[in-house]
Parts: structure tokens; sequence; C-alpha cells
């Protein structure tokens, strides 16, 4: 029974929380859950650079004025030779790219 309350109460909490603040808490769930995302960035119809074993991408935001810039940023590891596979040579580096002039898909690796 107290286990029902807890949950109901949760509940209610997280319904009064902003979209933003249900958006942290959605990627935080994520994150402890682990994905295997995988960033590809063209030029063109040209793959130029692929990383691996992403586990979020995060929106840069201001500090001040509150305002998110218009990049994305994450680590994962540098694909350097496109294969798709994350070998022994090829380190885990940190990343951004434009919201605005980077083509790119970010999806989680179905290997």
């Amino acid at each position: 029974m107290k286990q029902t309350g807890l949950i109901v109460t949760a509940l209610f909490l997280l319904a009064g929380c902003t979209q933003e603040t249900q958006n942290k808490f959605g990627r935080a769930v994520q994150n402890w859950t682990g994905t295997n995302g995988v960033l590809e960035v063209y030029a063109g119809e040209k793959l130029v650079k692929r990383f691996l074993k992403i586990d979020k991408l995060t929106t840069a935001a201001s500090t001040t004025g509150g305002v998110d810039r218009p990049y994305r940023f994450g680590y994962g590891i540098m694909d350097e030779n496109l294969n798709g596979i994350a070998d022994a040579n090829e380190s885990k580096v940190y990343f951004e790219f434009s919201d605005y002039s980077t083509s790119y898909i970010f999806y989680e690796n179905p290997r």
C-alpha cells in the first residue's frame, strides 16, 4: 500500500513540472538505461565523419539569458575508417556540430 502511495505522489510531482524539467528527467532516465547512439555527418551525400557509442547529444545553453545556443555536443568514439566498428586504435572524443548548417543523422546502433 505504501508503494502505491509513493508512486501516485511521484506522478503528481512529475505532472506539476515544466516541460523542460520533464525532458531533463527523461534524458536522465535515458542516460541511466544507456544507449548506443551513432552520429553520422554528411557533406552533401558523402559521409565524412561518424561517432559511435554516444550516450546522448546535448543542446548547448547560454550561461546568461537562458537561451539555447545553435549547436549540439557530446562524446563518442570517432570512427576514423568509417567501418561502423569501434576499433582498438580509435579514441573517445568530444565533438560539437551546428544545428543550422550540419547535415547529420543520429540513431541508436542496431548492433
